[in-house]
């Protein structure tokens, strides 16, 4: 198995998902590896208006975040296979995963069986 390369491919997908995070995120200092929607103040006292405007952007920040969130973890728990040595196996029945599957979803953690 190209192990060398999924974890690039890992890499590489980690670095993006933190960008993408961090753009409407920050870290959550009290959670590790947690991220928290960032507040959207302009600094002036908005209208009734404004202030809708600003929850929905705030609530729809928080959901992209949770999904980016979600996905983080799980290229954060492939990448933590290749290093104890379990990557590529199913976690379902311990069959190799095939490098097909792998080079679609690099942090798949099933066979196709398993999906």
């Amino acid at each position: 198995m190209k192990t060398v390369h999924f974890k690039q491919k890992l890499l590489v997908e980690k670095e993006k998902l933190e960008s993408e995070m961090g753009a409407i995120g920050r870290r959550n200092m009290t959670v590790p590896n947690d991220w928290e929607p960032v507040p959207s103040e302009t600094g002036v006292e908005p209208d009734i208006v404004d202030q809708a405007d600003v929850i929905v952007s705030r609530e729809n920040n928080a959901a992209i975040l949770a999904d980016l969130e979600a996905r983080y973890d799980t290229v954060l728990e492939a990448l933590s296979r290749i290093e104890k040595g379990t990557y590529g196996k199913c976690e379902m029945c311990g069959k190799e995963i095939s490098e097909n599957r792998l080079e679609a979803d690099p942090a798949a953690s099933t066979c196709v069986a398993h999906l």
